[in-house]
Order: structure tokens, then C-alpha cells, then sequence
């Protein structure tokens, strides 16, 4: 054989051996590493239904359900079984178009596979599914599967219960080995994300059979390789929900929190952000709706956890912890006085004060001096057992840390702010090495660049009321079943201050006591309960335009036996005496009472319900928002009725046309041209008859 035609023939060798080897290596890749087709096969024979469990509930302090499950039910479709459907139908029970049931299917193909069954359409209305029950036989490869969903009995809680969301690619990549497939939700905020691992429960499945035409013929091998669902673990929380249903009522129109402790546990009992909404908007089919309103369209933003997601200069209720550690460093003692003419002047510029007089510790808290805690905080920074001031402040900021400040205390839900505790290293950026006390003295009432979240201030009170210790805040008591996951154990762990003897203590719940006997607290005092409490105003600016001061109050009680630490803000509503500090005081009368008692107090609760306190700069922007909105409805109303009428609105009257009189013909502009008319005679349809029989018989 010639040598050309050998190494053709070596090649087509080559080509066949390359042809073979391609195909056994595909079979033995379909055979045993492919599970396209086996899953394919395997929809063809049988019918995988995903049983969803019931999430575990969460209680109140007294076993009440504040959080639990009711039936929903998702269109649920397998793309590859769904050619016959009829989609002109199903569009028209769903109200969506053709281009949209496309798109759903080519994302569901994208995100879950042609084979696997994805969620169409999530918790449908009854009314929906009671229209889809009836067609179903319409849509092959579509089926209606039951579903475990939340429900709100009180609702309120919201920014503390949190909302669930349906799984996305990138959550499904964090947690790829947890369990989780295209169509489950998962705890999004709140407790029910700090909690997802023990209130999810675990999925049970179900498989049956199915005929040559796909229709289910029964259970596969009895059930025998079904697994059942395991519902999740209930908790038991430390809220009161009657307590915090009263928060949410006395906040209505206002901008601001309410968090309130058990300071012997640390166990929240009410936690409420102002505005709030009913919870259960974000369930059922619209919930994508209602969260992109509340996000995006009010400007009070509603989903934003106040109580431990911003910060604030706490103002006056700081004091008490200046004059905490001036006592305890030993510059002041229970005889300092500071005489105050209305203002300190102690560093050039007078710093302003509504309180005159001459006071020690007790009045000085009573009466909320500016004066006599410009002077403690100078003398802390200034003391001499310091080679510096920066070692002072070190040691101040200690303190602060031992309360809690400047860092997160660890509740038990997301999103938590450190708040401020400004450092040495910061002011010398800013005022140099040789910085002195005079540089920073608005710290000394709470402003300036402290900052504390309203949670921190919370348990400021408590620590206070337990003198010198406190367990970290927390909204869950117990878990059924247990704490597999440990989730609890920091909740068990008592935090002490820095030493401090117990007279110091004693002298400033003497003081806290005189604010609601005799100082600025007096308007709020609770009717036959010792109360210690502090008020506060911080003054504030937006864009550079000076606003209404904010509000603050904190206070504990009783000061025998302190059950309840609470810290209250009202958003530019002024002196905390006439809004935060009355709020206050009605709910720590309904925590220690268990109701609000005399006429007088229940007419205080609808008072402050009715106060309208929303900050002017939010006003100005929720009238732009809904000026807006009427607008863009008057326009869809005007289409609506041009499209029911069938009438097509007339052009505007031009100026030219309005100028025309009445029955005088207007001379013709040259050069136009004249309108031509045909003009046509139409005859009644007797009269037509008449004619053309006429015609025939002519």
C-alpha cells in the first residue's frame, strides 16, 4: 500500500478510536455522574412533594402567642411538565400577561433547573387559591403545595419579630449545606433571623407514583421512604405583649423608641420603634409591595430598628453617670457645690443652664445643672493622679465601657450600633497634644460626641438600679426542647461596673428620686411608686438648620425593689419632661400595676396617643410624597375613564380658537388650503327598502 495512503487511512483510524472513546466516555458520564436525565426519569415516575413544617412559635412573658403559623398554600411548577398548560387561563387567574409567565419560567429554568419543582406564584390569597383548586386539570406540571406561614395575633412587635424572605442564589450559595432549596424562606430580621436555626424546623417529604399520563396513582411503597416534617422549637420571650401594645399606642404619630428591662434578668419586657406597622403586611402575596413602600416611599423609615439601629447624644440622663465617677475618682463628694447663675463660664464661652442656684450631687441631678457637671467633668479630666488628660479620659472611658458604652452589648437581634466613646487618640487629632478639658466640656451633659444607642441607655438605668451590675439585654428566655446551639449561654452571664461603694450609689438614686418629687421629672410621677428617673434635651440640627431639641427619659422602679429599667426618645418633641418622661410613667405604672388606674391617667394615655410630634423636616417630605401620589392617581383615574367611556378627551382650547365669534366666518390666512367636505345622504333603513324595490320594479 502506498505510504500516502496508510497514514490516511492511520487517520481516519484516529477519527473513529476519538469518535468511540467520546461516546463511552458520555454514556459512562450519563450512567453514573449525570443526574440530569435520572432526574428527569425520576419526575416522569414519581411526584416529590416538599411537606414544609410548621415554624415554631414565640410566647410573651405570660405564654401568650405573639408570633405563630396559619396554612398558605404556593403554585408550585415543574417547567419541563408545563408545555400543555393552558397559560392563557393561568395568566388570566393571576393577573399577570403572557410575557410575564415567561419570564418566570425562563428564571425559575435559570435559578432551579427545567426538572425541579420551583414556586410560581408564593402564598396565594384564598380567593386565588380557591380559583386555581378549581382548574388545575388546565395546568399540567403545576401543582398546589400547603405551606406554613406567619401570623401576628397582636399586631405589634414588628421591628423586633422581624419578616421572612424567600431564599436567592447567594443566600442558597452561604448556605449550601443547610437544607435550604429554591422556594424556602428564611428569617430574614428580628428574632426571626437570630433564631432561624431553632424555629425553622426540618422538611419532610412525601413521593407517590405516577401513571403514563402523570396523574398521581398513591403513595410509593406505602410511604416507607417518606420522612415527616419536625416542626421548630418555640420561645419563650420576655416581652410583655400588653405592655409593649401600649408603647406602640403612646408612640403613634412620633419618631422615637421605648425600650424597657427587667433589670434583674435583663430580659426585655417592651421594645418599641416609632413609627412601627402591623407585621402581618409583610406576609401573604403582597408583602413585596408593602416593603418596597415602607423602604423607599416614607421617609419616617419605618424599618429601621431605633431602639438599637441609630444613635443619639443621651443629654442630660449622662449625668448621672459623670457624677457616678467623679464621686468614685474622689473629686467630688456629697458637700461639692457649684453655685449657677443660669450658665457655666468656666471655659470663656457661657454654656447655658435652666437651673439656678447652689447644689450638691442629689439637686444638681434633681434639677439637671449644667453648670455643676461642666465643673465634675473638668475636675475628673484635670486630676491630678494623672500625668495627663489623656490618661484621665482613658480611665473615664473605662468606666463608660463597664456601663456598656461604646461598644455592642450583644442583644439578640441584627443590626445592632456601637454608639460613641470618643478617645484620647480622636481629640488630639483635633486639638493637638496639649488638648484641654474646656475643648470637650459639652460631654459633660451628654452631647458632644458621645453617642449611645437607646438599648445602652436602657441598661444605664438598670446598672444604676441593680448598683453596679447587669446581665446583657435579651428578648428570649428559654427555648423548648433546650439550647442545642448554645445561643443563650451569654445571656447567663453576670457583668459588674468598676468597683463602687454603695453610698454612691445611694446618692445618686437620692437625686434620680428628687427629679420625680420635686426636679424636672414632676409631672410624670407615678401615683403611689417611688420612682428614680432623669430627664433630658439634646439639641440637634439637619442640614444646618437647627430643629426642636429631642427628648429624652430614663428612670427605674421601684427604688426599694427596682422591677423595670426603661429609657424613652421622642424625636424633636423638646424638653423630655412634657413627652418622654409622661410616657415613661404610664408604662411603668402598667408593668407594676398590670393597668393604667383614675380617669385622669387614662386620659393622659389618649393625650399623648394624640400628640402629633413628627419632626417638621419628615412632614414637609411625607406631604411632597403624598402630593405626588395624588397626582400620579388623578392621571390613572383620568385614563381609566377615557378607556371605559370609549370618548376621546378633547385638545385644550387655543388662544386662536377662543377668539373665534360665533357665527361670523373668520377670514382664511393665505396660502391655506380650504377643507373639502363630502357630504353624504343616508336614508332610514325602511326608506333603503323602499327605494331598491322601486329600482327592481322600473
Amino acid at each position: 500500500m502506498p505510504v500516502f495512503n496508510q497514514s490516511r487511512s492511520r487517520v481516519i483510524q484516529f477519527i473513529f478510536a476519538g469518535v468511540f472513546i467520546a461516546i463511552t466516555g458520555q454514556l459512562i458520564n450519563l450512567q453514573l455522574f449525570s443526574s440530569k436525565y435520572k432526574l428527569a426519569a425520576d419526575n416522569n415516575a414519581f411526584y416529590r412533594k416538599v411537606i414544609y413544617p410548621d415554624r415554631g412559635i414565640i410566647f410573651d412573658r405570660k405564654k401568650r402567642g405573639i408570633l405563630e403559623n396559619t396554612i398558605s398554600y404556593d403554585l408550585v411548577v415543574i417547567p419541563s411538565e408545563a408545555r400543555g398548560t393552558d397559560t392563557a387561563t393561568l395568566c388570566r387567574l393571576l393577573n399577570i400577561d403572557t410575557a410575564v409567565y415567561k419570564k418566570r419560567i425562563r428564571d425559575l429554568i435559570f435559578k432551579n433547573t427545567s426538572v425541579k419543582p420551583s414556586v410560581f406564584e408564593a402564598l396565594l390569597t384564598p380567593e386565588m387559591f380557591a380559583k386555581l383548586n378549581e382548574n388545575m386539570y388546565r395546568f399540567p406540571g403545576f401543582s398546589l403545595n400547603e405551606r406554613s406561614v406567619r401570623t401576628y395575633p397582636y399586631n405589634v412587635g414588628a421591628a423586633i419579630l422581624g419578616y421572612m424572605a424567600e431564599v436567592d442564589t447567594g443566600f442558597l450559595r452561604r448556605h449550601k449545606d443547610e437544607g435550604y432549596e429554591m422556594g424556602d424562606y428564611f428569617g430574614s430580621t428580628g428574632l426571626e433571623s437570630t433564631y432561624e436555626k431553632v424555629l425553622m424546623g426540618q422538611r419532610g417529604i412525601k413521593r407517590f407514583i405516577r401513571d403514563n399520563k402523570g396523574r398521581l396513582q398513591g403513595s410509593w411503597e406505602n410511604g416507607a421512604y417518606d420522612t415527616a416534617a419536625v416542626a421548630g422549637s418555640n420561645l419563650y420571650s420576655s416581652i410583655d405583649v400588653e405592655l409593649q401594645q401600649l408603647g406602640e399606642k403612646l408612640m403613634e404619630n412620633k419618631v422615637g423608641s421605648i425600650v424597657a428591662i427587667d433589670p434583674k434578668t435583663g430580659g426585655i419586657l417592651c421594645m418599641v420603634s416609632a413609627p412601627t406597622y402591623n407585621p402581618n403586611y409583610l406576609t401573604g402575596n403582597q408583602r413585596k409591595k408593602h416593603l418596597v413602600e415602607m423602604m423607599y416611599f416614607d421617609p419616617r423609615l419605618p424599618l429601621l430598628n431605633r431602639t438599637l439601629g441609630t444613635f443619639y447624644s443621651p443629654g442630660s440622663t449622662f449625668k448621672t453617670m459623670v457624677g457616678i465617677i467623679g464621686m468614685n475618682e474622689g473629686v467630688i463628694d456629697d458637700q461639692f457645690s457649684v453655685s449657677c447663675g443660669g450658665a457655666y463660664y468656666g471655659c470663656g464661652r457661657p454654656m447655658g443652664c435652666h437651673a439656678k442656684g447652689t447644689f450638691t450631687l442629689k439637686p444638681a441631678i434633681s434639677k439637671s445643672c449644667n453648670s455643676y457637671f461642666a465643673a465634675t467633668f473638668r475636675r475628673i479630666l484635670d486630676n491630678g493622679k494623672y500625668p495627663n488628660r489623656d490618661s484621665a479620659l482613658s480611665a473615664f472611658n473605662q468606666y463608660a465601657y463597664s456601663f456598656g458604652l461604646g461598644k455592642r452589648l450583644g442583644v439578640d437581634l441584627p443590626s445592632e450600633k456601637i454608639g460613641n466613646i470618643p478617645t484620647p487618640k480622636y481629640y488630639r487629632s483635633i486639638f493637638g497634644k496639649n488638648w484641654q478639658s474646656c475643648n470637650i466640656i459639652s460631654n459633660s451633659i451628654g452631647q458632644g460626641e458621645i453617642a449611645t444607642s437607646l438599648t445602652q441607655l436602657a441598661n444605664v438605668m438598670a446598672i444604676i438600679a441593680n448598683k453596679g451590675w447587669y446581665y446583657t439585654p435579651h428578648l428570649i428566655d428559654s427555648i423548648e426542647g433546650g439550647d442545642e446551639y448554645g445561643l443563650l449561654d451569654k445571656y447567663r452571664i453576670k457583668h459588674k461596673t468598676r468597683e463602687i461603694p454603695e453610698y454612691v450609689w445611694e446618692e445618686v438614686h437620692e437625686g434620680m428620686q428628687g427629679t420625680m418629687e420635686f426636679g424636672t421629672g414632676f409631672y410624670a410621677k407615678v401615683p403611689g411608686i417611688n420612682v428614680c428617673g432623669k430627664t433630658g434635651t439634646v439639641e440637634n440640627a439637619y442640614r444646618g438648620q437647627k430643629l426642636k431639641d429631642h427628648a429624652f427619659f430614663g428612670a427605674f422602679a421601684p427604688r426599694e425593689n427596682p422591677r423595670i429599667a426603661i429609657a424613652v426618645m421622642c424625636e424633636n418633641a423638646g424638653f423630655g419632661a412634657t413627652s418622654a418622661a409622661p410616657i415613661a410613667s404610664l408604662l411603668i405604672e402598667k408593668y407594676l400595676k398590670d393597668s393604667i388606674t383614675g380617669n385622669d391617667r387614662k386620659a393622659k394615655v389618649e393625650q399623648l396617643a394624640n400628640m402629633n410630634l413628627i419632626p417638621p423636616q419628615m412632614k414637609k417630605q411625607m406631604a411632597q410624597r403624598d402630593s405626588l401620589r395624588s397626582a400620579q392617581q388623578l392621571a390613572a383615574a383620568k385614563k381609566a375613564a377615557r378607556d371605559t367611556s370609549g370618548v376621546t378627551e378633547a385638545p385644550e382650547e387655543t388662544e386662536s380658537d377662543s377668539a373665534t365669534i360665533p357665527g361670523k366666518q373668520q377670514p382664511m390666512k393665505k396660502g391655506t388650503k380650504k377643507d373639502t367636505i363630502t357630504k353624504v345622504a343616508l336614508l332610514p333603513e325602511e326608506k333603503r327598502k323602499t327605494n331598491s324595490k322601486r329600482k327592481t320594479t322600473a
